[in-house]
C-alpha cells in the first residue's frame, strides 16, 4: 500500500516532457492530476463538444475544469502547438493569429509558463522566455493571467480569449513585434533643458511614449531593436501609443524640448501620489504652455486622454452662454428651485437645497443645478455646442498638443440630455487638460490651445477659437469664479491661494459608481489648473486640494 502511494506521489510531482521542451511543473498549483494530451496531440481528458441531443454543460465551473483547461492551454502554448492552444480558447481564430505572431513577429522562443494558484475561474501564470533578433537576444519575463469560462453553445470550459492573456499590455487587436523600432528614441527635456524620465517623474511614461511617436523621426534619432506593442485599430481609435516592452539594442535618441516646469511637475507628481485615480494639469493661461501633468497610478493618461463627464465645472461654459444670451446676469435675480423638470426628467440640487430670491452669482457659487436647467426651455439644442467650440476651442478634435489628447466633446442633444449637458452631464465629456483650458480662457480672455511642445519645433498650427467673449461677459464670468473661490463651494480648497484667483467645483454622477467623480478647475494670476479624482465625491474635497496646492506651489 505504501509503495503504491509513493509511486502515485512520484507521478504527481514529476514534470512531463513534451518533445524536447520540459513542460511546466504544475503539481503545486493543483494541475498535476490531469493528463491532457497523448503523444500524438489528441485530447484525452474525456470531454467532447455537445452533439445533437446531448445536454449542454452549464452551472459554475468546477476546480477540475478550471485547472485542466488552463493546463491544456499553457502546455500547448509552451510546446509551440499554436493550433492546440487556440483550440483551448473560446476564440480560436483570434488566439491562433496572436500566438503565431508571438513566435514569428515577436521572435519570442524558449517559452516557460508557470501557473500560480487559481482564484476561482482566474489562473495567474508567469512567463520566462528569450527574445532573439539576428545576433542579439535578451531574456523576457512577465506575469499574466487567464480566465476560464463556459463556451457559448456547448458549455465546454475554455480560456476566455483576450490579447491580454498573451501579455497584460496588449489590448484586443494589438500585436507584439520585435525589430527595428518604429520610432527612434527621444530624449525629452523640460523647459530648463534637463532630461525628463519616467524614473524621476512616474506620471510621464505615457507622455514620453507619445513624444517618441510624434517626434522620434523628426528629432534626428536612429532606431534601435526592440520588442514592442504595436497598436491595433481599436487602440489607435483610443489614441493609445505603441509601447516598448524590451530594448535589445539602443538607438540614438533625438532631443525634444517640452514646456514642462521641473519644480511644478515634481509638485504635481507629489499631489497625485497614492491616489490611484487622480489626475491634474497646470497651464500658463496667456500662452497655453503645459507646465505640469500627473496621473495617480501612472497608467492611462486620464489627464490628457480621459473622456469623463465634467459635472458642474462645465457651468463655466454654460454661464458664459447664458450671460451672452441675456438669460442670466451676475447680480440679477435668478431661479434656484429644489427641482426642475424638463424633457421628462426631474432634476434636483445636491441635498435638494434651494435659494429663494437669490442672484445668479449666488447660484453659481453654490453650484445650483436648477438655476441652469431652468433655462433649457429658452435654448436651442446646439447652443452649448456652439459656445464650447466657438469660444473655448473644445469639441473640434483639432488640438495639436505634441502628444495624443482628447479634445473634449459637447454633442448636440435634445430634450432632457440637452438640459443635463448644461451641468456637465448628459453626453458632455472632458478631461483635466480641457477643463484647465476652460479656466485659462476665462483668465486670459481668449482661447490659447494648450501645448506640450512649442509649435516652433515642427511648424505645426495650433487650434484657434472663432470668437472671444464680450468684455462684459468676460468680466461677469471672472466675478462668478472669483466669488466662488472666495465664498462659494471652492472657498475651503482655495483658502490661502490668494491673489487674482477664481475657481469652480464639480461632481459628476456615473452609473454603477458609489461616489461621483470629483472635479475642480481654477486659476491664479497667469496659471490655470484642473483636476479630477474618480469616485472622489465632491470636487471641493477631492480634486480641490490637489489643484489649489499646485497653484500655491507656483507662487
Amino acid at each position: 500500500m505504501g509503495s503504491r502511494r509513493a509511486a502515485a506521489e512520484r507521478r504527481r510531482t514529476r514534470p512531463a516532457v513534451i518533445g524536447s521542451v520540459a513542460a511546466v511543473v504544475v503539481a503545486g498549483a493543483g494541475f498535476g492530476a490531469y493528463a491532457m494530451y497523448d503523444a500524438g496531440g489528441g485530447k484525452t481528458d474525456g470531454t467532447t463538444s455537445a452533439a445533437a441531443g446531448e445536454k449542454v454543460k452549464s452551472g459554475p465551473l468546477t476546480a477540475a475544469e478550471v485547472t485542466s483547461t488552463a493546463q491544456r492551454f499553457l502546455t500547448a502554448w509552451q510546446k509551440g502547438d499554436v493550433a492546440g492552444a487556440a483550440a483551448a480558447t473560446d476564440d480560436a481564430e483570434a488566439a491562433k493569429a496572436l500566438l503565431t505572431g508571438y513566435g514569428k513577429d515577436a521572435r519570442i522562443k524558449d517559452v516557460t509558463l508557470t501557473p500560480g494558484t487559481p482564484a476561482g475561474e482566474k489562473v495567474p501564470f508567469s512567463v520566462k522566455a528569450t527574445v532573439a533578433h539576428e545576433e542579439t537576444s535578451k531574456p523576457l519575463a512577465y506575469d499574466s493571467a487567464l480566465t476560464v469560462v463556459r463556451r457559448a453553445g456547448d458549455g465546454e470550459p475554455r480560456v476566455d480569449w483576450h490579447a491580454a492573456v498573451v501579455h497584460p499590455e496588449l489590448k484586443d487587436g494589438d500585436k507584439l513585434v520585435t525589430g527595428e523600432a518604429g520610432d527612434p528614441p527621444v530624449k525629452a527635456l523640460d523647459r530648463d533643458g534637463a532630461e525628463l524620465t519616467a524614473a524621476k517623474y512616474p506620471s510621464l511614461g505615457t507622455v514620453l511614449d507619445g513624444l517618441r511617436e510624434k517626434y522620434g523621426e523628426k528629432a534626428g534619432g536612429t532606431p534601435g531593436i526592440e520588442l514592442r506593442v504595436v497598436r491595433g485599430k481599436a487602440s489607435k481609435a483610443a489614441k493609445a501609443s505603441d509601447k516598448t516592452l524590451l530594448e535589445l539594442s539602443e538607438g540614438t535618441p533625438g532631443t525634444v524640448k517640452t514646456t514642462l516646469d521641473p519644480a511644478l511637475q515634481a509638485a504635481a507628481e507629489q499631489q497625485v501620489a497614492g491616489k490611484a485615480r487622480a489626475s491634474v494639469v497646470l497651464l500658463r493661461a496667456s500662452t497655453g504652455e503645459i507646465l505640469a501633468v500627473a496621473n495617480g497610478g501612472h497608467g492611462f493618461n486620464t489627464a490628457f486622454q480621459g473622456s469623463l463627464a465634467p459635472g458642474s465645472t462645465m457651468k463655466v461654459v454654460t454661464a458664459s452662454m447664458l450671460i451672452e444670451k441675456n438669460l442670466a446676469s451676475t447680480d440679477e435675480k435668478h431661479p434656484c428651485p429644489k427641482y426642475f423638470s424638463y424633457g421628462g426628467w426631474k432634476f434636483q440640487n445636491d441635498d435638494e437645497f434651494e435659494i429663494k430670491d437669490g442672484t445668479f452669482k449666488a447660484s453659481f457659487a453654490r453650484s445650483c443645478n436648477t438655476a441652469f436647467i431652468s433655462q433649457a426651455p429658452k435654448l436651442e439644442n446646439d447652443d452649448l455646442t456652439k459656445q464650447a467650440k466657438e469660444v473655448f476651442g473644445l469639441s473640434m478634435n483639432n488640438w495639436s498638443v505634441g502628444v495624443p489628447t482628447f479634445d473634449g466633446s459637447v454633442p448636440v442633444q435634445s430634450a432632457a440630455p440637452m438640459a443635463a449637458s448644461l451641468i456637465g452631464q448628459g453626453g458632455v465629456r472632458m478631461n483635466p487638460l480641457n477643463m484647465a483650458s476652460v479656466a485659462a480662457t476665462v483668465k486670459a480672455g481668449t482661447f490659447h490651445q494648450p501645448y506640450l511642445v512649442s509649435p516652433s519645433v515642427d511648424g505645426r498650427a495650433l487650434a484657434t477659437a472663432s470668437r472671444t467673449m464680450s468684455a462684459s461677459t468676460l468680466a461677469q464670468l471672472r466675478e462668478l469664479m472669483s466669488y466662488t473661490a472666495a465664498a462659494g463651494t471652492a472657498a475651503e480648497a482655495m483658502a490661502g491661494v490668494g491673489g487674482d484667483a477664481g475657481a469652480k467645483t464639480g461632481s459628476a454622477e456615473v452609473d454603477n459608481q458609489e461616489k461621483p467623480n470629483g472635479w475642480f478647475t481654477a486659476y491664479k494670476g497667469d496659471l490655470a489648473a484642473a483636476g479630477v479624482v474618480q469616485q472622489g465625491g465632491h470636487g471641493s474635497e477631492s480634486a480641490g486640494p490637489i489643484v489649489a496646492a499646485l497653484l500655491k506651489n507656483a507662487g
